[in-house]
């Protein structure tokens, strides 16, 4: 059985895809617009795993829609939410058995409701997997701690490929480096580097 898992190359998407390589053949797939290096950096890190990598590139009109959420809210909660459920339901269509992600027990955002979720199964006839649902922050940073190579860094500053680093530019060009300071205070994020020998 083949499984697609969204992957931004932090602690989260690496440690689902590891929970899952024992029942599946995952793919680690990076879900963006083509903007900057964000499918590289999770590229990347992908080899370093050992896994098989994909890109989806999603429409610019989500992009521009997520964008007008972002600023009109002036935080990430409802933008970040809108992508990943556009990112897993473009994923669920590319033909794999299963998608899933790294959403953790106590994350607000992402998060996938059970309802959302079964609406994605009936609609692309996919299995959604969620193989953190029953883990908390301080869970996943121990296994990570015990399992994976971790860079931590100013978001701004770090080299990753989640959501945010395109987001950043979008949100850029669309309203300035005011409206990306608004929408994204500082903050601290982890990229994985490698497995922990």
């Amino acid at each position: 059985m083949e499984a697609g898992v969204l992957f931004s190359g932090g602690k989260d998407s690496s440690l689902a895809a590891l929970l899952l390589d024992e029942f599946y053949d995952v793919t680690l797939v990076h879900v963006g617009f083509g903007v900057g290096d964000a499918a590289t950096h999770a590229e990347a890190t992908a080899d370093e795993l050992g896994f098989p990598f994909a890109e989806r590139e999603l429409d610019a009109e989500v992009g521009d829609e997520v964008v007008a959420q972002l600023r009109e809210d002036g935080f990430q909660r409802n933008g970040l939410q809108m992508l990943h459920e556009r990112a897993l339901d473009a994923v669920a269509g590319d033909g794999y058995d299963a998608v899933a992600d790294g959403t953790r027990r106590d994350d607000r955002v992402p998060s996938v409701s059970r309802a959302w979720a079964q609406s994605l199964e009936e609609r692309h006839d996919v299995d959604y997997l969620s193989p953190l649902a029953g883990f908390g922050r301080r869970a996943v940073d121990r296994l990570a701690e015990e399992t994976l190579e971790v860079e931590e860094a100013p978001a701004a500053d770090l080299e990753k490929g989640d959501y945010e680093g395109e987001l950043r530019e979008l949100v850029r060009e669309a309203g300035g480096d005011e409206a990306v300071e608004e929408v994204f205070p500082e903050h601290m994020q982890t990229r994985v580097t490698g497995r922990r020998a």
